[in-house]
């Protein structure tokens, strides 16, 4: 009896199939299986657990239903917010004139593929690889793998590539150098590269330069320039207008105002004669005369200098009305004849020589004006016989000026 009343409890119970949840699709392979028509008690009694975790799993698949319906990106760490600005990081302007920053992946004759994470790669012409005139890109160092900011120039209709420019941003940063360095008023050089009947046309910066007849300084004929690097200072810098005005003559005339008797200058030996040799020192000829090569006499000047040779000279003269230079070399000798038998110690001395050069002509110009003050006594000062110079009223100061230390003259 016990066991009939227990069945009669359990016979309406069933296990509902996994088909019945809403997440699972129907399937037409198998009919579904007709019920049992007899209780099964003792299964019902052993595998009541499974049959309340098959519940669960169905609840939970129906609440996973129920949100993937109503709220589909409820619990999704990226958000829609965050796929637009993915497609905004990648995602970039191909008009004219925008930068972008790409990846040489191969190169050829005429230019270099370049990847910019677009649809399709880009294309680097040779022409606009360099601002300078090259013959294959990898002149001007690139490579595969070579990464750059190009700028877009224009776009290809064969294939929807776009073009891609270097020479354009270098264009732009050789204008701006120039411009910082016409504010700055210094010496530039450029090499000449061709001549018309107006000037000369220069090669500067990557650009082309022109430089009037009149600011040349040298009597040189415009022929007898090209391929000649020659000093040049600013006069016009008008990247509007394409202008670049140059001039020798300004550049000349700074380099002679700072020759000072008894500066070192590096130069470099440009031809020999028989009376000297003439040695150009940053775009001025000075004459090194053969009397003062050395202290021992010189008979073959090309025994000891020759054409393209650099050395150190020291300034003993500039006549800037005619543009002439005296030089020496004999004047940096340590002892007499170093420069025939060791013209690098020379050279390594030829700052200490030149300073005890100068401290010579300062001690004869300061002994020269002390002369001439002994016989003006009406300018305030007198030397005394220790060799002080010195005020004659009480308002000056009583120590002077101290010759002492001034190391005595000896014969040059």
């Amino acid at each position: 009896m016990k066991m009939a009343s227990l069945a009669q409890q359990f016979s309406g119970l069933r296990c509902p199939p996994l088909s019945s949840s809403p997440l699972s699709k129907p399937s037409s392979a198998k009919p579904k299986r007709a019920s049992l028509s007899f209780p099964i008690v003792s299964a019902v009694g052993v595998n009541d657990p499974q049959v309340k975790e098959r519940q669960r799993m169905s609840q939970l698949f129906d609440e996973a239903y129920e949100r993937c319906v109503t709220a589909p990106m409820e619990g999704v760490p990226f958000t829609v917010e965050d796929f637009h600005a993915a497609l905004d990081k990648y995602d970039f302007d191909n008009e004219i004139g925008t930068k972008i920053k790409g990846t040489v992946f191969s190169i050829e004759a005429n230019g270099a593929l370049v990847d910019i994470t677009a649809k399709s790669s880009a294309y680097l012409p040779i022409q606009e690889a360099c601002i300078h005139r090259i013959k294959h890109v990898h002149e001007a160092g690139i490579f595969p793998g070579f990464q750059e900011e190009f700028v877009i120039v224009g776009e290809n209709d064969a294939d929807d590539s776009l073009i891609l420019s270097l020479r354009s941003m270098q264009y732009d940063l050789a204008w701006e150098r120039c411009r910082q360095l016409q504010a700055e008023d210094v010496v530039v050089k450029g090499k000449v590269v061709s001549a018309n009947k107006g000037g000369v046309v220069v090669l500067l910066e990557g650009l082309r330069g022109f430089v009037p007849f009149s600011q040349i300084s040298t009597k040189s004929i415009a022929e007898e320039l090209i391929e000649k690097e020659i000093p040049l200072k600013f006069v016009e810098v008008n990247e509007d207008n394409s202008r670049l005005v140059l001039s020798n003559r300004k550049a000349m005339a700074d380099s002679q105002a700072q020759l000072g008797i008894g500066s070192v200058v590096t130069g470099t030996v440009q031809s020999l004669k028989p009376y000297g040799a003439f040695i150009d020192i940053g775009g001025i000829n000075g004459l090194l005369h053969v009397s003062q090569i050395s202290h021992d006499r010189v008979s073959d000047i090309g025994t000891v200098l020759q054409p393209g040779d650099t050395l150190k000279v020291m300034i003993l003269s500039h006549d800037r009305e005619r543009g002439r230079v005296s030089l020496s070399t004999k004047k940096l000798e340590p002892t007499p004849g170093d420069m025939i038998r060791n013209p690098e110690l020379v050279f390594e001395k030829a700052d200490e020589m030149a300073q005890i050069f100068r401290q010579r002509i300062a001690q004869a110009e300061a002994m020269a004006r002390a002369d001439m003050l002994r016989f003006q006594p009406e300018s305030g000062l007198s030397l005394s016989s220790e060799g002080i110079l010195g005020p004659l009223s009480s308002d000056l100061p009583a120590d002077g000026l101290d010759l002492s230390d001034v190391p005595p003259a000896e014969d040059s």
